[in-house]
């Protein structure tokens, strides 16, 4: 009978500090999403005592993850007080690799850039190769306390094995690895992350409502991320997304992974830029001034990528967000691709469902850091 009792009072207590930890997550993400609130609001909006919602906001305070910000205007009586996230109070690295680029990026718990920059670094299995790496993340965390480095993630151009390492990587003509030439170059902790995944993460990243979108990421390589449920789903071999090798023309053009017809050799940003010198920005600018060529070579890829969205679209009927490359330069010519797409759908939709991506540089990167953030907001 004592041992119950001892096992029972155990029990209380360990459900009371879980209480007092989901208490003090909810006080600390209220205060995360409004930006600026009060004392008063949070109790109302929490269904929480004051004493409660105080005594969280002292601990928080005190550990340098939320701090007082001003009044608000007093209705009558004594101003209620202003509280704010420190969202500097933590950062995360995050590094994107392809095949001639490295870039980097700090960023703080709201996601955003604090420090951002682009290397020019053909990719070569060489030690000169990963000590350049490695400096450009050291040059990216710059001066950031390793307390305050939540960790840093690498966005990689291939698909990545269960265990954490690399599985292959057409892109950079690697085979299986553990990537330790990368990680251990890195000035924290990391974890490596697919280039389109990490990007359709950033994309996806505090977007108002989303339950259900698909990603999709036009850039030197097509690939992309699928939200469900407001969880990115990876598959169940971790190879979810990888639309860019969705047979598009059935014996058509040769992809890179050696298959005919798949939708990378369609709609990779190269199938635009190629002709241009490997410039993207040279063919929108001829495309703007009104070149036949590339009007030309322009309508044959929102064609393709018309046949690509409204598949998409007749899957997983959710909103299409449209990243990478090309991605970021789509927003003047999404009434045309909306038309195309519109046109090819069964239950005579208007290609609503397709948006242009938020992020135009680094989507990648950024989305890489966040693999440290959002664990992070949770342990709080």
């Amino acid at each position: 009978m004592r041992n119950q009792i001892a096992l029972s009072e155990a029990g209380a207590q360990g459900g009371g500090l879980e209480l007092r930890r989901v208490n003090r997550n909810r006080v600390y993400r209220a205060v995360y999403e409004s930006g600026r609130v009060s004392q008063q609001e949070l109790a109302q909006r929490l269904g929480l005592s004051l004493p409660t919602v105080a005594q969280n906001l002292r601990s928080l305070c005190a550990e340098g993850l939320l701090r007082e910000d001003g009044s608000f205007a007093s209705t009558g009586g004594r101003p209620a007080k202003g509280v704010s996230c420190v969202l500097d109070a933590r950062l995360a690295l995050g590094v994107d690799v392809t095949r001639r680029h490295v870039s980097a990026v700090l960023v703080d718990l709201g996601g955003r850039i604090v420090r951002g920059l682009r290397r020019t670094l053909p990719y070569e299995d060489s030690p000169a190769y990963y000590e350049a790496f490695g400096a450009i993340a050291r040059e990216a965390a710059g001066e950031a306390e390793p307390e305050r480095l939540l960790g840093a993630g690498v966005s990689f151009p291939g698909i990545l094995s269960a265990g954490g390492g690399i599985r292959s990587s057409h892109v950079l003509s690697l085979g299986e690895s553990d990537g330790a030439p990368f990680l251990g170059a890195m000035p924290c902790r990391a974890l490596f992350c697919n280039d389109a995944s990490a990007a359709g993460r950033a994309e996806l990243w505090d977007r108002a409502g989303a339950q259900n979108v698909v990603y999709l990421s036009l850039s030197n390589s097509v690939g992309g991320a699928i939200l469900l449920g407001g969880r990115l789903y990876e598959g169940e071999s971790l190879r979810a997304a990888e639309f860019g090798h969705m047979t598009l023309v059935p014996g058509g053009k040769r992809c890179y992974c050696g298959k005919e017809g798949c939708l990378d050799a369609y709609c990779a940003a190269g199938v635009l830029s190629e002709p241009y010198g490997g410039d993207l920005s040279a063919f929108f600018a001829a495309l703007d001034r009104g070149e036949e060529k590339a009007a030309a070579l322009w309508g044959g890829y929102l064609d393709s990528l018309a046949c690509a969205v409204n598949s998409l679209h007749m899957a997983l009927d959710c909103t299409v967000v449209l990243g990478g490359y090309v991605g970021a330069y789509m927003t003047p010519y999404m009434d045309a691709l909306r038309a195309r797409a519109g046109a090819r759908d069964t239950f005579g939709g208007d290609g609503a469902y397709l948006e242009p991506c938020r992020y135009r540089r680094e989507a990648s990167a950024v989305g890489a850091a966040l693999l440290f953030v959002e664990p992070f907001l949770s342990s709080i």
